[in-house]
């Protein structure tokens, strides 16, 4: 599957708050949908959902209009919605067949998830007896239920321990082997880092960076190299490097040197540094973190 939004324009009053607003997402991977507070994901989100109707602009899935009605998405949502006055396994079974499953296989579907995140021990508590976090996995329950085609995670991963993040992991990983398209969004870098093959940033309901996760590292990159000398810190790395090698400019963060070598390759740096006698434990090409990448774009869109 192919999910494109195409130029997606949407106003509230006299306040136009997406601007021609365009990404794909393909199926079997996942596609991390980043920006501040207020920037317009869940404006867009809300929007590929129908929820209200964009300005101008489409939806398309594999080159048609996007049907809600037609497709199952699994959505779950920043702010949740669940009620907690009510018990767990009827409230499952009732969005299940909101979705269109019948009750034997809404029921089947509901039990399935409360088994897999270990709350059928809680089936029929009430949503407020549970803890937040596992409060966060009946609602993450609640986007699988009925096996979406569509996937779209809003900070999955609020309130959940080091365990129930890691479970929920392997089941986003499970939905991205199996082919279905999942949309990312969280302030959380590291886990956008770990799934998502492709990003699109959106600033002030712009797009302002898209594309493959791997390629916008390696050109934002610039030619620069990680380095780590054995037995040196990273500021006597930096005066070695002033003394020794000055024609290059080093930084460090809390890893190592961060060198760039424009002028240079990597073989040739390396051999430079051994006629310097300099003893290399680590060398590797610079990746800047995703959010790294997040705060200097959107940085710079706002400087």
């Amino acid at each position: 599957m192919k999910l494109e939004i195409r130029d997606v324009c949407k106003s509230f009053s006299s306040k136009q708050i997406l601007h021609n607003v365009s990404f794909t997402v393909s199926s079997g991977k996942a596609m991390g949908f980043l920006g501040r507070n207020g920037a317009g994901k869940t404006t867009t989100i809300r929007s590929l959902m129908n929820v209200f109707k964009q300005d101008s602009g489409e939806f398309l899935l594999d080159g048609q209009h996007l049907d809600v009605t037609k497709v199952k998405i699994g959505y779950l949502p920043e702010e949740r919605g669940m009620y907690s006055k009510e018990k767990i396994l009827d409230q499952l079974i009732y969005f299940a067949r909101l979705k269109g499953a019948k009750y034997k296989e809404a029921k089947e579907s509901a039990e399935y998830w409360l088994k897999r995140f270990e709350l059928d021990y809680a089936k029929h508590h009430k949503l407020e007896t549970l803890s937040k976090g596992n409060q966060q996995k009946v609602q993450i329950a609640q986007a699988l239920l009925n096996d979406p085609d569509v996937y779209i995670f809003d900070e999955p991963f609020s309130g959940l321990d080091p365990v129930n993040s890691q479970v929920l992991k392997d089941v986003i990983q499970e939905k991205i082997d199996q082919g279905k398209l999942v949309i990312f969004s969280s302030h959380q870098m590291s886990y956008v880092d770990e799934f998502c093959d492709e990003i699109a940033l959106i600033d002030k309901g712009r797009i302002i960076l898209s594309g493959s996760l791997k390629s916008i590292k390696e050109a934002m990159g610039e030619g620069k190299v990680r380095i780590k000398f054995k037995q040196m810190s990273n500021e006597d790395s930096i005066n070695w490097m002033k003394n020794h090698l000055p024609q290059f400019q080093c930084e460090s963060d809390r890893q190592s040197l961060i060198v760039s070598i424009i002028d240079t390759t990597s073989k040739e740096f390396l051999k430079l540094c051994a006629l310097k006698d300099a003893d290399v434990e680590y060398f590797a090409p610079y990746r800047p973190t995703l959010h790294d990448i997040f705060v200097k774009k959107v940085g710079e869109e706002n400087a």
